[in-house]
């Protein structure tokens, strides 16, 4: 299971940066739909299969975030 809410920290992280889905998506060169999709969608960030993997070793997944210098 990933522990993380990827929406809510995704939501987080741009209200810290001062940026939308909508500027994030321009800066990758996608849209904000696909953007949004990924977010939302619960096996959008993380693979499913390695989710599963993770599961069967006894293990959950947390992401954690490291800004860049």
């Amino acid at each position: 299971m990933v522990k993380n809410n990827i929406e809510v920290d995704v939501k987080v992280k741009c209200i810290e940066q001062g940026k939308t889905q909508v500027q994030i998506a321009e800066e990758i060169d996608t849209t904000k739909a696909y953007v949004n999709r990924v977010i939302k969608k619960q096996d959008g960030v993380v693979n499913k299969t390695f989710v599963q993997m993770m599961e069967a070793l006894g293990y959950d997944i947390e992401l954690t975030y490291v800004k860049r210098e």
